[in-house]
């Protein structure tokens, strides 16, 4: 009985020190997307907000980590005449636009990602 709990402690602490090590070369899986590599928000060409007449506030399920804020302002700013901004903290995106939108044309851009619109709101 006791050689098992010295193998198991044994293991544990291996782990730990594996873990460790892991970490401080930068590549732990540290995020909730399983991933320690950093996905950075991608700038759109014109931030002049007023070539975007059109506002909407979207409601974003799935977000849990910068990662994917980053990945929800991505494709959506993959639009093409789409300026979004997303709030992790809020689950939300506010997101500027050159030609009128419905809630269907965000689902369609983030269609590839694991995330989903549960809300959408025209601002006038």
């Amino acid at each position: 009985m006791s050689a098992v709990i010295i193998i198991v402690a044994v293991l544990l602490i291996a782990y730990g020190v594996y873990a460790t090590v892991q970490k401080a070369r930068g590549k732990a899986k540290s995020s909730c997307c399983g991933t320690a590599e950093t996905v950075l928000p991608r700038p759109v060409d014109d931030t002049d907000e007023s070539h975007y007449p059109f506002r909407y506030n979207l409601a974003i399920d799935g977000m849990m980590c910068s990662n994917c804020a980053s990945r929800v302002q991505n494709a959506l700013n993959a639009g093409g005449d789409v300026w979004a901004k997303v709030n992790l903290g809020r689950h939300r995106a506010e997101v500027l636009a050159k030609s009128e939108k419905t809630e269907d044309d965000f689902a369609r851009l983030l269609k590839k990602t694991d995330y989903k619109v549960v809300g959408f709101e025209e601002v006038h």
